[in-house]
């Protein structure tokens, strides 16, 4: 067998058979394949692939290059490629606000594509053609350089500057896309008839994909009990809705950033807090130090004092008091401490309490300057019209318990797509004769990110027309209710969204406007950093890897804590009732930040907790005279599917919203609406399938809070009664800028 190897520098010649015996047949024991292939040093022709078997060699190669490229030399290629990728990286970091970032998202998405396939086709370049080795090392030393050069000029971690965030786009696409292409080169070189198997393997895929969509399609407008319904005169989302990110599997966007589950304390500590206040620490290690962090109060601090830039935080750790504990003598707690950390040798452990209980919960009288009781219309010239729902039975006359998970950037679709269990819970929930479930399939987020949403939840409006701006929970604190709210993020919303609304930042929010407030624990910089950037991807409330503290997920220590409010608020209740006393209502809140993250996977983790958290509501009975509300302010507004895709931009503008309402107050709402109201449908079944927004939860919870007595106005924009059919973004509220669901005769 003879073989003709090409010597460097040199040329191929062309096919040439080594026949026997002067005949035209090729002999079967002897095989020479040979192809031209210019020379590599000169003229950039490039090896495909080169195999060797035991019955034959082959040397494949590309067809010569159009011979008016030959001339430009492959620096000169490679020069232009990079200026191409650094320019449009370079456009691609262009910031300012969350306006000009939402306006401009496509163009931003289009340059950093530009840049990843200019560095692939260089990187092919560079591996697959040859060429002289000081001219591969001098480009792979000028992509070096670029990178670390763009990595200087902005790897900020917020949309004002967003350059950490364009890396780790352009990494989910570069990396990828670049490991498909040496697949396929390897794939080529070792299967004959590649091509043949690969064309066979991008139709059946292609067929596959098709029909996974179409189903993803389908599920996209489910729900919990129901389904989007395209109504004649309502409004729909805008564009092609495709959701291709569907096809990716759980886990394939952040696989690398390590496990999703926390790694458990190498100590077990068990530490319990009686009735008495005296803490009990047992550790599992008798011969380690035991010591006690006693976690600040932070209810009463002032604005000026909450600022969580590198400051909420540095002042919690500031003011933590570090006590030894001895099991000698009784370690007993303030009064006022809602949690404290135990630490045993390198391990921790939170613990946390209602305190002080109820029945040491002093009387709140609201201020009259802020009395949200006297101020409740917008127009201080006249009084609201009120309805008393008198006549009722004496349970509909009774104000309803409320509590309100908000899962910050959670869509309708990314809910049942990463939070399975909870949804197969949350449809057990609905149990006629006892509480009715619905959720919003329309409901629309009223601006970009959790500031307007939020705003218009809280305060029932966007750009706060009144000084010093209370939010909700006050207004039930100034109605008797007991009000308790949970931080998960380190942050106080009052502080962050409202605080520049107030005369003086002396002011403090949450002793005007809460009864329990718990956020200290999750300032601890084993969660949040007190160092550099607390809103990194890989540590923090925002990280992309999984959010654990001392052991546990973060939302875990807040369920805890969620868990013991409900324990003591049911159990003050059942007194009163036993007592035949009015019994004291509750509004309790908490954030989860989950959803919020460039990968969208890490919301998966709440999943178990959010389950076990809806059952033990379900199976308790307490929402017989409890309004529960799982809901989002709005849905994922970072990663590859919000910036490239419009399944993306719709699923942003549609949070999830689902309310459970007591069975009497859904037959109170369902009568008044079939006697005074306009139209005789459902208001459930109505508002289910119309254009909602976070002004209606805010009028709802105003009802809620007023419950028997509310105001008309409240009652008529709010989830209990039937709002407009064919509602526009503009009549809903939502400014054009951000109008994702349009009605289609006003196309």
């Amino acid at each position: 067998m003879s073989y003709s190897h090409p010597s460097p520098g040199g040329s191929l010649p062309l096919f040439n058979r080594v026949n026997s015996n002067s005949s035209s047949r090729v002999s079967t024991s002897t095989l020479e394949v040979q192809l031209v292939s210019p020379d590599f040093s000169t003229q950039g022709s490039t090896d495909l692939c080169y195999e060797v078997s035991s019955k034959h060699r082959k040397v494949i190669s590309r067809n010569k290059w159009p011979t008016r490229l030959y001339h430009i030399p492959k620096p000169a290629y490679i020069a232009g490629l990079l200026a191409i990728f650094a320019t449009s990286y370079l456009l691609s970091l262009q910031g300012g606000n969350l306006v000009f970032i939402n306006d401009h998202l496509g163009i931003i998405g289009a340059e950093i594509i530009v840049s990843v396939i200019s560095l692939t086709i260089v990187t092919v370049m560079l591996y697959a053609s040859r060429m002289r080795s000081n001219t591969r090392r001098g480009a792979l030393l000028v992509i070096a350089c670029l990178f670390a050069a763009l990595y200087c000029y902005d790897h900020g971690e917020r949309f004002e500057h967003h350059g950490f965030y364009n890396l780790l786009v352009f990494l989910a696409i570069f990396v990828p896309l670049n490991l498909a292409i040496a697949l396929f080169y390897v794939l080529w070189c070792k299967i004959d008839n590649f091509l043949a198997y690969f064309a066979v393997f991008l139709v059946v895929g292609g067929i596959s994909a098709c029909a996974s969509l179409v189903h993803y399609r389908r599920v996209f407008d489910q729900g919990t009990l129901g389904a989007l319904q395209y109504n004649l005169g309502e409004c729909e989302w805008t564009g092609r809705n495709i959701p291709f990110v569907d096809l990716l599997p759980a886990g394939t966007q952040n696989f690398w950033a390590g496990s999703m589950y926390c790694r458990p304390e190498s100590q077990k500590i068990k530490a319990t807090v009686d009735d008495d206040g005296v803490l009990r620490v047992a550790c599992e290690s008798e011969d380690k130090d035991v010591f006690v962090d006693i976690l600040p109060e932070t209810r009463e601090w002032p604005l000026k004092d909450k600022d969580m830039w590198h400051k909420f935080n540095h002042l919690v750790l500031k003011r933590v008091v570090r006590l030894p504990y001895s099991s000698s003598r009784p370690f007993v707690l303030n009064e006022t401490t809602q949690a404290v950390v135990v630490r045993c040798g390198s391990s921790s452990a939170i613990v946390t309490r209602v305190s002080p209980p109820l029945a040491k919960l002093p009387v709140y009288v609201p201020p009259s300057d802020s009395d949200t009781r006297s101020s409740d219309s917008t127009n201080s010239t006249q009084r609201p019209a009120r309805f008393i729902a008198s006549g009722a039975p004496q349970m509909q006359l009774q104000r309803p318990n409320v509590i309100y998970l908000m899962l910050d950037a959670v869509s309708h679709r990314q809910f049942y797509r990463r939070l399975p269990k909870s949804a197969q819970v949350l449809k057990t929930i609905h149990r006629p004769g006892s509480q009715r479930l619905f959720e919003l399939y329309r409901y629309h987020s009223v601006g970009f990110s959790t500031d307007n949403n939020t705003k218009a939840a809280y305060l029932g409006e966007i750009y706060p027309s009144r000084p010093n701006p209370l939010p909700m929970w006050a207004y039930y604190r100034d109605r008797g209710y007991i009000t308790a709210r949970i931080e998960t993020g380190c942050e106080d919303w009052a502080n962050e969204y409202t605080g520049k609304g107030f005369d003086s930042l002396d002011y403090s929010v949450g002793s005007r406007s809460l009864d329990y407030e718990l956020s200290s624990p999750f300032c601890m910089p084993e969660f949040y950093p007190n160092v550099g950037n607390a809103f990194g991807n890989f540590k923090g409330p925002y990280a992309m890897t999984a959010r654990c503290l001392y052991g546990r997920y973060v939302h875990d220590w807040a369920f805890d804590y969620l868990y013991q409010l409900r324990s003591e608020f049911r159990e003050n209740r059942a007194k009163q009732l036993a007592s035949q006393k009015d019994p004291r209502p509750y509004m309790i809140t908490t954030t989860f930040l989950e959803g919020h993250e460039g990968t969208g996977e890490v919301l998966r983790t709440l999943d178990d907790s959010l389950a076990t958290f809806l059952e033990s509501m379900r199976d308790s009975g307490e929402l017989n005279d409890t309004v529960l509300i799982v809901a989002a302010d709005h849905g994922l507004h970072m990663g590859l599917n919000f910036a490239f895709l419009q399944n993306g931009r719709i699923e942003h503008q549609n949070p999830f919203f689902a309310m459970s309402v007591p069975e009497w107050l859904h037959e109170f709402s369902e009568k008044y609406q079939a006697e005074k109201g306009s139209e005789r449908v459902s208001p459930f079944a109505a508002n289910e399938q119309r254009l909602m927004t976070a002004f209606e939860t805010h009028h709802t919870f105003r009802v809620l809070a007023d419950w028997p007595e509310f105001e008309m106005d409240s009652w008529r924009h709010s989830l209990f009664a039937v709002q407009k059919a064919g509602r526009t973004c503009e009549e809903a509220g939502i400014g054009a800028n951000f109008c994702m669901c349009k009605i289609p005769d006003a196309w």
